[in-house]
């Protein structure tokens, strides 16, 4: 496969303080890539980077084949950047904030109206391609700047907080509509999001940020399954297990930590898909029934706090109340 991006030893310091130390990411052409981290953490720092509107103190990066040092022309060409702030033009149609931006990209003139159908067609808005941006409800605002970052075709497309703010269905559209758009044109997408869920449901693979380094990379189930005991096992029973049956269980490879309550019999766990079937055989061939037995994994939101040791929700939440109180973000 072909790398989208590329970085080596990706540094960026502000005086002592060092933002993003020493990065090394590549980002295959056509993934759907996930960039987490509390407030912070460096993400922004480092997408400012690759996107060129933040220079480098130390390491290379290149995007879409472009070495972002040195083309930074070139590069603008070649990305999108759809950010989290909502930019469209209140005193312009649907239409006109589209075709603006293709004249901006220089889209000749006979491809930019079936270019900006195409894509209004997308995001459902073409119905709506005449009424100002003014009376849009904030998620069809959203749909309308994905395709305003569309409309010169570009390679890689950086998100930033997409759906931040919107109702479940609105939020479900514009996955729908990522979906959509890797499969047409083959883009790369770098998502920033504080919705683990969302990273969850969209994501090739997801890079963790932590104090400026990338703390954990891989496919959300890779992820998730690197966190010892990161399965539990759920298991209902006609009758309690005593010591020597529930010591039998623990010894069972891949188990983490066993409790008992009742007839009900909790196992933690790695693998646990491949574990039930010998717990369930361990406890049959002692005459315990099984009634009813679960697999169950944690959530990206678990992988977070593990590699961290905090929420993304709570470092979300002491960002938001600083700003409110007025303080710097650097106090939060």
């Amino acid at each position: 496969m072909t790398a989208a991006i590329e970085a080596q030893q990706l540094t960026r310091r502000f005086g002592q303080f060092v933002a993003v130390d020493h990065v090394d990411l590549q980002v295959e052409e056509g993934e759907l890539f996930g960039l987490l981290g509390p407030n912070g953490a460096g993400k922004t720092t480092l997408i400012r980077m690759l996107t060129g509107l933040q220079s480098i103190s130390e390491g290379n990066a290149r995007v879409a084949g472009v070495d972002v040092r040195k083309d930074t022309a070139a590069l603008r060409r070649a990305i999108s950047v759809v950010p989290q702030a909502l930019t469209s033009d209140l005193d312009l149609t649907g239409y006109e904030n589209l075709d603006i931006y293709a004249r901006f990209f220089s889209v000749p003139r006979a491809q930019r109206q079936p270019r900006i159908e195409e894509l209004l067609q997308a995001v459902e808005l073409w119905d709506r391609r005449k009424d100002l941006v003014s009376t849009y409800s904030g998620g069809m605002r959203r749909r309308l700047e994905i395709a305003r970052g569309l409309i010169h075709r570009p390679r890689v497309l950086f998100l930033d907080e997409p759906t931040i703010g919107l109702d479940p269905q609105s939020r479900h559209v514009i996955w729908d509509l990522l979906r959509e758009l890797r499969q047409g044109d083959r883009m790369t997408i770098s998502l920033t999001t504080h919705y683990l869920d969302e990273a969850d449901a969209l994501c090739d693979r997801v890079a963790i940020v932590d104090r400026g380094r990338i703390v954990a990379l891989g496919t959300p189930g890779e992820l998730k399954a690197s966190v010892p005991g990161s399965d539990t096992l759920e298991i209902a029973l006609d009758a309690p297990i005593d010591d020597a049956l529930a010591t039998a269980v623990q010894a069972l490879p891949s188990v983490r930590t066993l409790d008992r309550a009742q007839s009900a019999l909790t196992v933690h766990a790695d693998g646990g898909t491949r574990l039930l079937p010998r717990v369930i055989e361990l406890l049959t061939g002692a005459g315990i029934k099984v009634l009813a037995a679960s697999v169950s994994q944690i959530s990206l939101e678990d992988v977070f706090i593990h590699v961290t040791g905090r929420s993304l929700r709570d470092t979300t939440a002491a960002s938001v109340d600083a700003r409110r109180a007025g303080l710097p973000r650097r106090f939060s």
